[in-house]
């Protein structure tokens, strides 16, 4: 194929993916609330979160916790339940957006809190919300080529401080109707942790077999979706544009090697109504088989992915075909099919 990367695995198994959902509930009726004096000015209506993005709930963690320590316990849940010892473990991949400074990287904390070996490999992959299917991309090329067994990708993500900037700065200023517009995605937000562990799918039947998929860039819209503490700042239209003629060429030319169109799942970001109606439309998925986190949980970033997955995989059945997909601000899409 022309263009970026087509993959395909020949020996690797999710193990395990595990979640943490942070306990505070924020409901949109209480940000409403908050933007009153905003809403008020601008005049515009109460409800725009439900009506329009279709998120009603988000969660945060409670005073004390830390979004590190939550993808560790993350992390101790996924290697439990797929049988692995940290001793066993030969990459860990951190793909939070979230992070507290520049340097160290996450992954250092996390590698230290999960006890693993000094020979475990580890770093951040940053990519906005595709981090963590990039992360077991290349976690299951690494197994594939034989250079590690076991790998551990993990994220976690934590919403407060960017929504607490957000509301505050659109409370206290004279900004313009467009602007606040500008910053809506900021307030869809929501704080939770995954992990997923990756090994040998030779040595684990059990195991549900990664099989491969595509990534496609179209980074001239690196400008359209820009955050970080202070806010997140869209231009929503051009965005939604962009990301859907992005995944539509990329579902399309996935076909010359994939056949997507029969999945019984499809796991894709979270993000909203609007977002996951147009890509409902644009590849012709049956709606049925695209399981919603969003209307409970926000958008959780990267995490949302996993987190979704994590929440439907008592409902699927072994033998079932699952795909992983996602747009990322930059713009980057990937798609990933699993073998349940």
């Amino acid at each position: 194929m022309d263009g970026n990367a087509t993959t395909t695995h020949r020996n690797v198994a999710l193990l395990s993916v595990a979640s943490r959902i942070a306990p505070r509930v924020t409901t949109s009726e209480d940000i409403d609330a908050r933007l009153a004096p905003a809403l008020k000015r601008l005049r515009l209506p109460r409800g725009l979160l439900q009506r329009v993005a279709g998120v009603h709930e988000r969660r945060n963690w409670n005073e004390g916790q830390r979004f590190d320590d939550e993808a560790i316990a993350a992390g101790k849940r996924a290697l439990s339940e797929a049988g692995i010892d940290p001793s066993q473990v030969g990459l860990l991949i951190n793909t939070s957006v979230t992070r507290k400074h520049l340097e160290p990287s996450v992954a250092v904390r996390i590698h230290h809190g999960l006890g693993l070996p000094s020979s475990a490999i580890n770093f951040d992959i940053a990519n906005a919300c595709l981090g963590f299917v990039n992360g077991m991309s290349l976690a299951a090329g690494l197994i594939d080529s034989g250079q590690i067994k076991y790998a551990i990708v993990i994220d976690g993500e934590d919403a407060d401080e960017i929504q607490h900037n957000t509301i505050e700065r659109l409370i206290n200023s004279d900004l313009a109707r467009s602007d606040f517009m500008s910053e809506f995605a900021s307030l869809t937000l929501g704080s939770g942790a995954a992990a997923a562990v990756l090994g040998p799918a030779d040595a684990h039947p059990e195991g549900h077999r990664l099989l491969g998929g595509v990534t496609r860039a179209a980074t001239q819209f690196n400008d359209l979706c820009v955050g970080s503490v202070d806010g997140m700042f869209t231009n929503a239209k051009a965005l939604l544009k962009g990301g859907l003629d992005l995944v539509f060429s990329a579902w399309k030319e996935a076909q010359r090697d994939w056949n997507w169109t029969s999945m019984d799942r499809y796991i894709i970001h979270q993000v909203s109504d609007v977002h996951t109606d147009s890509i409902i439309k644009a590849t012709g998925m049956d709606r049925s088989r695209v399981p919603l986190t969003y209307p409970r949980f926000g958008n959780v970033g990267p995490a949302s992915i996993p987190i979704t997955l994590a929440e439907e995989s008592s409902k699927l059945d072994r033998g079932d075909r699952v795909l992983l997909m996602g747009v990322g601000s930059g713009l980057n899409t990937a798609m990933m099919e699993l073998a349940w």
